[in-house]
């Protein structure tokens, strides 16, 4: 059954299409901050083994509630790494295991990265979608990213 919820079919489908790339971005986030939590190594490991572990235990809830949000648009939601891969605006760093702060200097790239884009998808969810219900769920998610980064921010200060 298709939701009735006061937004056309048309937009409807703009905002789960939107969705599903800001998913492929959380999981493609989610998968680098877990690479660099096992391959941490130095005079800070636990410290930044534990801050890690911490941003990607919060990345997995983000990645469950974009893909709820999606379902409840009406749509189906992705989940193979294909498709992740396919619809990405994060870039992956195959075969590079970079130092503590290299580690922190990308993730910190990323999040700043996801949260220039995820402005961008608010404005057209609120004034094109006209779908106030995910443009108040990106907004939760950049103040997420805002956080993270800002945590990230400090360690290279």
């Amino acid at each position: 059954m298709k939701p009735e919820i006061g937004i056309t079919e048309k937009n409807l489908g703009k905002s789960i299409e939107l969705l599903s790339v800001v998913l492929a971005d959380e999981m493609t986030l989610y998968v680098k901050t877990r690479k660099f939590h096992w391959n941490v190594s130095g005079e800070s490991f636990m410290e930044l083994h534990k801050l890690f572990q911490g941003q990607y235990t919060e990345l997995e809830e983000t990645i469950d509630l974009v893909a709820e949000r999606i379902n409840k648009l009406g749509g189906k939601t992705i989940g193979t790494m294909k498709e992740f891969t396919a619809l990405t605006r994060l870039k992956e760093a195959a075969g590079k295991y970079p130092s503590q702060k290299e580690m922190m200097k990308e993730l910190l790239g990323d999040h700043e990265a996801v949260i220039i884009e995820l402005r961008k998808d608010i404005t057209i969810c609120n004034e094109k979608n006209k779908d106030a219900g995910t443009t108040d769920f990106l907004t939760g998610l950049l103040e997420q990213h805002e956080t993270t980064a800002w945590v990230l921010r400090r360690y290279l200060n």
